[in-house]
């Protein structure tokens, strides 16, 4: 099964961003397959299964289809706490073989499939060799219960550390318009070991929409209240560098997620997964790939949108502290 370059994440199905409507998010699964959308992204820690859960009642009876990602490894102990508690610390980070081995039994169970076509390592666990988690992975590779693997937010010297144990087939990190930290060293690194890079939060959290204009208008428990770079302050100045995005979707007639979208995939070996719980965004996101920028139009967003420009960082700082290593 060969992955759709546009993918669907599915951390919305956990309620991260607001209340969930289960029947639509069926659907939204469902219609995605009907619009060429294949590859799905999810993680044990998004609701601490209920993610993995609602994909696999979605794609029931429907598994040659698709081709489904999954994550382990980064643990939140206190899901069931509001939004706000939950960045505290108290989470864990967990690459041990053993742990790896548990985690993936229990998420081909949520899946009710046979076996995992990416399975990534979310975090980076400090306290365990990068060398033996990936001999875990490749286990499970030997075992017939994963296809491929890969690693999420590693750092450089991890990901080739990585790679000498068993081929990895894709990096998974944030990169958007108003994320491009990856520019500095992950996409070229990347393109030299033929790895796969998956951009994910690629609409920047539903921000380069430009249907967020006050973080207060979010529901409760959605976590971008907490995001650095939709508190009050931060948001005012970001909003200002969406006026290149809604001027290209002008000229285009098309939708600002669109035009963003076509920004991240001017990189060949670049595959956004844009999340979505509803049809009419995965109908969207999916028509993104008919879209293909000009010089002048990805120069006019270079410029709007330069790299270290968005105010605030992209998560707290004790989410900062775990990403790269």
């Amino acid at each position: 099964m060969t992955p759709s370059r546009i993918g669907m994440g599915c951390m919305g199905f956990a309620g991260v961003y607001g209340p969930v409507d289960e029947a639509e998010a069926v659907r939204a699964v469902q219609r995605a397959l009907e619009v060429g959308v294949n590859f799905f992204d999810t993680a044990d820690v998004y609701g601490n299964g209920a993610s993995e859960g609602l994909l696999g009642r979605a794609l029931a009876g429907r598994r040659s289809e698709a081709f489904i990602a999954t994550k382990f490894g980064n643990i939140d102990h206190y899901g069931h706490l509001p939004v706000a508690q939950a960045f505290d610390g108290r989470w864990e980070t967990n690459g041990r073989p053993e742990y790896a081995k548990r985690a993936c039994e229990a998420s081909l169970e949520r899946l009710r499939i046979d076996a995992i076509d990416l399975y990534y390592l979310h975090r980076v666990d400090p306290q365990t060799p990068i060398e033996d988690t990936v001999g875990a992975m490749s286990d499970l590779v030997r075992a017939g219960k994963v296809r491929y693997i890969g690693l999420s937010e590693a750092g450089p010297e991890t990901i080739r550390r990585a790679h000498t144990v068993h081929p990895l087939a894709a990096l998974q990190t944030e990169y958007s318009l108003w994320s491009r930290d990856a520019e500095q060293w992950a996409l070229g690194l990347c393109a030299e070991l033929s790895i796969r890079f998956i951009a994910y939060s690629p609409l920047g959290r539903g921000f380069l929409t430009g249907e967020i204009t006050d973080a207060r208008g979010l529901a409760e428990q959605d976590w971008r209240r907490h995001q650095p770079r939709f508190d009050a302050g931060n948001l005012e100045r970001n909003l200002r560098m969406l006026d290149a995005l809604r001027k290209v979707a002008a000229s285009r007639g098309c939708s600002l997620a669109q035009v963003a979208l076509a920004w991240t995939m001017r990189h060949a070996h670049v595959s956004p997964v844009p999340g979505a719980k509803r049809a009419a965004h995965v109908e969207q996101n999916a028509a993104a790939g008919a879209i293909a920028l000009e010089p002048a139009e990805f120069s006019l967003l270079d410029a709007a949108f330069e790299p270290g420009a968005a105010a605030g960082n992209r998560y707290p700082d004790v989410q900062m502290r775990r990403l790269n290593l």
